[in-house]
């Protein structure tokens, strides 16, 4: 008796290795649709969104390859704005004359990830800030060594040598926040930092006997803090802000919610947002400030905990302007400041970060966070991030490049969007932003989300539910590649 096996039929196996365009593109839409109705549940089951749409493009890049789909082709059908990392490997803007300001393909010479004689898009790099670095690493290990610090052992607090952390605190003294070394700690990014902090004050509850202890996470926002969050037994409480109100927490919901839950301990904060590229103001922040200023009178125990990834992205003046907020002392003293250069300088893959406490008594009580969490901070890791430290320094015009750039692919890609809608209406709203971060949050018609929006256009965007909102709404991400000019200007 012979036995057969019924294997699930590919519905692209009549395709040839050799295929023409047309032929090219209709593979790329028909796996599109395959891989998005086996995606959908997997991301309503409550994974990470942002990590399962871009594994999603990822296997669909893939496939398309196994079946001899060209580059072109798929660059035309797969536009991937799902991760906020800029990839200055990929950038190709070139504003005005080859080797201009406005030659962004040199960034990644000018900030060192480039190699020696690496091609950016046609620029070749010199690779002169790839190996300055490196040498900048020697003479920093020689100057911990001078001051008896030797990254070779053990950093038994595990919150990072001190001469790098007096750096980081003169940054924030520019901020107008006065705070020592001593309230700084190191951070492999801004979502180790996070975790770290999250941590350190869960034990400090504990330790008084706290058994409900809560926080804030005003909706949409960045929802990698919430699972940390749920981790360390915090009991979380969501709250969705409104449109009308650019997605902000206005001073009246947060008096609400501070009378209504005397438990609750921690507002998680980002003062420009991820996901709506809207920033609070210097007056909505004072207002905000009043209102803590109230319940600490009152005994209510509440901090912030800031988190500042965007501040550097947007103009100077504007976030100087929003930092000057917090150095009224109570509000110094209530806040956990959390930074990264991940955006703001594109070192993301470096994980340079770091976290800030207010108040110098909580600093000691939440150490344990870093301590207990690694045996001690990479030694290579710390003296990269001072080399880095240095360059940022000596080169103070690489922000103001890096923010001219963020601003043009942003109104770029709104220009896309509102070309794309003419084509055929897919948006109820194209928002705008506030000049910060490296995204856009725009409102769908009625009948869409993400993923028709990806089967009809082939933009991956991020649904709004995982940012805790509503699927009406998608981020978009104008990090990974390119946005094409469709206007010409």
């Amino acid at each position: 008796m012979v036995i057969t096996h019924n294997k699930p039929v590919d519905p692209l196996a009549a395709f040839s290795p050799s295929l023409s365009l047309s032929e090219q593109h209709a593979v790329v839409q028909k796996l599109r649709r395959k891989l998005l109705d086996r995606y959908r549940p997997v991301l309503q089951q409550g994974a990470g969104p942002i990590r399962v749409m871009a594994r999603l493009v990822a296997e669909l890049e893939s496939r398309c390859r196994e079946y001899g789909v060209s580059e072109e082709v798929m660059r035309a059908e797969i536009v991937n704005r799902t991760i906020g990392d800029v990839n200055l490997r990929l950038v190709t803007e070139c504003e005005g004359a080859e080797g201009g300001p406005g030659d962004y393909r040199m960034l990644a010479d000018e900030l060192g990830v480039a190699l020696p004689h690496e091609n950016i898009n046609g620029y070749e790099a010199s690779g002169e800030t790839y190996l300055w670095l490196r040498g900048q690493m020697l003479e920093c290990e020689r100057h911990l060594l001078d001051h008896d610090i030797d990254m070779r052992v053990y950093d038994l607090l595990a919150i990072g040598n001190p001469i790098l952390r007096g750096w980081l605190s003169e940054e924030m003294r520019q901020w107008g926040l006065d705070v020592s070394a001593d309230q700084l700690y190191l951070s492999l990014g801004a979502m180790d930092g996070l975790n770290k902090t999250l941590c350190g004050l869960s034990q400090v509850y504990r330790e008084r006997g706290e058994t409900d202890y809560a926080i804030l996470f005003p909706e949409p926002g960045f929802g990698v803090p919430e699972w940390q969050a749920n981790s360390y037994n915090y009991r979380l409480q969501r709250y969705s802000t409104l449109a009308e109100h650019d997605f902000k927490l206005t001073p009246a919901e947060l008096d609400e919610l501070l009378c209504g839950d005397p438990h609750l301990r921690v507002i998680y904060f980002t003062i420009s947002n991820n996901p709506t590229a809207f920033s609070y103001s210097p007056a909505e922040l004072n207002a905000l400030h009043a209102i803590l200023h109230k319940h600490h009178e009152a005994g209510h125990d509440v901090r912030l905990v800031a988190d500042l990834a965007y501040i550097g992205t947007g103009q100077p003046e504007a976030d100087r302007a929003r930092m000057a907020t917090f150095a009224d002392a109570d509000a110094l003293r209530h806040t956990i400041f959390v930074s990264s250069l991940s955006k703001t300088y594109t070192l993301t893959g470096d994980r340079f970060g770091w976290v800030t406490i207010g108040d110098p008594a909580l600093a000691l009580a939440i150490a344990p966070g870093w301590s207990n969490s690694m045996a001690s901070l990479p030694a290579e890791w710390q003296l990269r991030y001072m080399a880095y430290v240095r360059l940022i320094r000596a080169r103070p015009w690489l922000g103001e490049k890096l923010r001219n750039f963020y601003r043009l692919r942003r109104q770029r890609f709104i220009r896309q969007l509102r070309f794309i809608n003419g084509q055929q209406p897919l948006f109820a709203r194209v928002l705008t932003d506030d000049d910060a971060t490296v995204y856009n949050w725009s409102q769908l018609r009625p009948g869409e989300d993400a993923f028709s929006l990806f089967e009809k256009t082939g933009i991956v965007g991020i649904p709004g539910s995982g940012f805790g909102y509503s699927d009406d709404y998608v981020r978009f991400s104008i990090g990974v590649i390119p946005v094409p000019d469709v206007l010409g200007e």
